[in-house]
């Protein structure tokens, strides 16, 4: 009877044992049917990287825009110079004709022209009611009629420029008003230059204008 009891107990140990086990087994089973189907796919995909990458690649072609070639029409040689108008060159202004020795004389009364003070009348600055235009000083108390020191500088013989230039236009030229067209002809224009004057209407102008290049005399005022 103890024997038959333990074989009974052994045989159930076994039982027990073998349904344990059954279900591992399945579980290592179904693992490494998983692991095998990765790793296949990870074979796939490296051989097929390898193949990628030992064939040559193949060079994008880069599509340029399409630039709209326009054609040049050729047009005949006459419509060209039709449509090329020249435009008006600068034409130099006339110049008189002057000795050396004036001309030394025009040069000395440009550099006495930038060394000369500008004339302001005396406390212009004080008041709103005084202009600053040049006033020679005569008062009894006046500091500027004494020359006293650090006052401005008053108009004197000193500032003057040379006598053959005085009255005469910075080109050279002997300025002459002009009123009409009739007044142009006792114009000499080698040394004199015209100057239309301030009360002549447009009308008058034009005509005096087309006067002065018939006769090469040069107008100062345009």
């Amino acid at each position: 009877m103890v024997d038959d009891k333990k074989s009974k107990s052994e045989e159930k140990k076994v039982t027990k044992s073998a349904t344990k086990s059954k279900p591992k087994a399945e579980k290592k089973i179904a693992h490494k049917k998983t692991t095998t189907k990765k790793t296949v796919a990870k074979e796939e995909a490296t051989s097929k990287n390898k193949r990628t990458a030992n064939k040559p690649k193949a060079e994008k072609k880069i599509e340029k825009p399409k630039t709209e070639t326009k054609k040049t029409e050729e047009k005949p040689k006459k419509e060209e110079e039709e449509e090329k108008v020249e435009e008006p060159k600068y034409k130099v202004k006339k110049k008189p004709e002057i000795t050396k020795e004036l001309k030394a004389k025009l040069q000395i009364r440009r550099q006495i022209k930038k060394r000369t003070p500008e004339f302001l009348r005396e406390e212009w600055f004080r008041y709103k009611r005084i202009s600053k235009n040049w006033r020679r000083p005569d008062g009894i108390t006046s500091k500027m009629r004494i020359n006293l020191k650090y006052r401005p500088s008053k108009v004197r013989i000193g500032f003057r420029g040379p006598q053959e230039t005085r009255g005469l236009h910075p080109s050279g030229f002997e300025e002459v008003i002009v009123y009409n067209v009739s007044d142009l002809e006792s114009i000499n224009p080698k040394t004199q230059a015209a100057r239309i004057g301030g009360s002549v209407g447009t009308k008058k102008r034009i005509n005096i204008e087309k006067k002065a290049e018939e006769l090469d005399i040069r107008l100062l005022n345009l």
